[in-house]
């Protein structure tokens, strides 16, 4: 009996270009779509179809010919990206359903500080695909995963106690101002989208 593995499966998506193509012009496209919807600009839905369809042929075609520069090819940078900003995203609603356990004030209070934390993230894994700044791993020869992952643990835990401890204080400190300021930026994300 001849049977067909989920590698087999992902090595054929592999071969058929299903991973440089398909799912990154799917992705740009629906980006860009949901964007366009926005803009009052683009309120036609076939005008911001077929300016999603020309863009994200636009972002995969050059990858499929070959013509991007060495290290700056976005189809590469993507791939290499997401699964790293996948484990961010999966980290911090694990970390909001913990802190939920502590009641829904905690887990408001902790939010403005998880956003800078998470578009920190990001920011840093787009900028190590893309060449601009080495790893920890490369500068320093004793670093490994390890100590990344016990300082993560430490960093986390130490939060979660401070704000669990903490004396609540009458009067906000520049820290508190700066987080509440940081956070009103986010207020109007996920809003109601026009029609």
């Amino acid at each position: 009996m001849v049977g067909v593995g989920f590698s087999t499966l992902v090595q054929y998506f592999q071969a058929y270009g299903v991973m440089d193509f398909l799912l990154p012009f799917i992705l740009v496209f629906t980006i860009i779509f949901a964007v366009t919807a926005r803009l009052p600009l683009f309120q036609e839905k076939k005008f911001r179809v077929v300016i999603s369809i020309v863009l994200a042929l636009f972002f995969v075609i050059p990858h499929i010919i070959g013509v991007y520069p060495l290290g700056y090819d976005p189809v590469q940078v993507m791939n290499e990206s997401l699964p790293s900003i996948s484990l961010v995203a999966v980290a911090v609603v694990m970390l909001m359903l913990l802190m939920g356990l502590f009641g829904t004030q905690f887990s408001e209070k902790a939010m403005p500080f998880l956003a800078i934390i998470s578009i920190a993230f990001v920011c840093y894994i787009f900028g190590a695909s893309l060449g601009f700044w080495q790893g920890p791993y490369d500068v320093f020869p004793w670093w490994s995963s390890e100590i990344t992952e016990l300082m993560i643990m430490i960093i986390v835990f130490g939060l979660i106690v401070w704000l669990i401890v903490r004396e609540p204080t009458t009067e906000e400190n520049s820290v508190t101002k700066a987080l509440k300021g940081i956070g009103s930026l986010f207020e109007g994300i996920g809003g109601e989208k026009p029609k």
